[in-house]
């Protein structure tokens, strides 16, 4: 069993940044793809970015937020960061760390094993 547990959130201004972290413990392994989704209210859950194992640090993003949002990945720590900057109201939701033993369909929910309880994000206009 992976454990994951986020942190960061919270309430800023519209074009503020917060900075989320997701720290595994547990059967952790270097070969997960790690992943960020959110999820607003009464909508689905979405794929915001994820790293592939295998990467040398780039990831994947969503292009809501792409050139807005950075991800990051130690795995030294076992631990993810999500540098989120330029926040709109739209942004707004739960975010949540996954990790799976993922190589296709990264930006898809059912590919990852291991979820983070979330961590609420409120973007104010």
């Amino acid at each position: 069993q992976v454990q994951l547990v986020e942190s960061g959130g919270g309430l800023v201004q519209a074009g503020g940044s917060l900075r989320l972290s997701c720290t595994a413990s547990g059967r952790t392994s270097s070969r997960y793809t790690m992943g960020w989704f959110r999820q607003a209210p009464g909508k689905e859950r979405e794929f915001v970015a994820a790293i592939a194992w295998w990467s040398t640090g780039s990831a994947n993003y969503a292009g809501s937020v792409k050139g807005r949002f950075t991800m990051s990945r130690d795995n030294a720590k076992n631990t993810v960061h999500l540098q989120m900057n330029s926040l709109k109201p739209e942004d707004t939701a739960v975010y949540y760390c996954a990790a799976g033993v993922v190589a296709q369909a990264m930006g898809v929910p059912a590919s990852y094993d291991y979820w983070g309880q979330g961590t609420q994000v409120t973007v104010s206009s």
